[in-house]
């Protein structure tokens, strides 16, 4: 087997796996064809509730992943940083550790459901 036979079969097997069941891989030679049928075979009104959730998902650790690179303390990007072994950066992990979503759950009394808890704990 050389090595573009090789390379054939892998396109070919991963082809066959984004087919539709009974497709013959060699009726769809356009590029365009295969991504049509592979568009076809998963993206149908019944998979769109777990795009969605997988979409949202993914942009939440987008999200925590860019807030720590560019806002976290302990990062250390700047080479001025990086030689540093111990930062003195208090006040900035404090601000970092109490953001704006935390700083207003803080002022809130901690009752998820305070009008139910009032309810069923006053004895008249």
């Amino acid at each position: 087997m050389t090595t573009s036979n090789s390379s054939e079969m892998q396109v070919h097997i991963r082809a066959a796996f984004l087919l539709p069941p009974g497709v013959l891989i060699s009726s769809c030679n356009k590029p365009s064809s295969r991504i049509q049928m592979a568009a076809s075979r998963w993206i149908k009104p019944e998979v769109y509730p777990l795009m969605a959730a997988m979409t949202f998902v993914t942009g939440m650790c987008v999200f925590q992943l860019a807030r720590n690179v560019l806002f976290n303390p302990d990062v250390r990007i700047n080479k001025a940083h990086r030689s540093q072994s111990v930062l003195e950066n208090g006040e900035e992990g404090e601000r970092y550790a109490m953001h704006g979503l935390r700083r207003f759950l803080h002022r809130r009394p901690p009752e998820i459901m305070p009008t139910i808890n009032a309810f069923f704990s006053d004895h008249k």
